[in-house]
């Protein structure tokens, strides 16, 4: 997790820093409705590269916003789920989505 002196004085830009990314926000937005293991992420995300999601799962692993947890089967699963803080971004992305479906209609 980043330390308060490293975080913008801003509060939105200390929200865009940490999932402001397209893919960030993609990633959360699945992941609020269940959780998901790297493959089924990277086929459900179009256009994602296994690179661009690996660097977005680990760098929200490490702000907090997700959980990385590893099953010990043969072969390992790994599954990735919102963490209580990445839960609390519900709110948001669903006003971000009633957002964009009534700026669609506007056209």
């Amino acid at each position: 997790m980043k330390k308060k002196q490293d975080l913008p004085e801003c509060p939105v830009a200390t929200t865009i820093e940490l999932i402001g990314s397209k893919w960030k926000l993609l990633i959360i937005k699945l992941l609020l409705n269940k959780p998901y293991r790297f493959n089924e992420l990277i086929k459900t995300i179009d256009g994602i590269s296994q690179k661009v999601l690996t660097d977005s799962l680990r760098s929200m692993e490490r702000d907090g916003i997700i959980t990385r947890t590893i099953y010990a089967e043969v072969p390992p699963r790994v599954e990735y789920a919102l963490s209580k803080l990445g839960n609390s971004l519900k709110p948001l992305i669903n006003d971000m989505a009633k957002w964009g479906t009534k700026y669609k209609n506007l056209k």
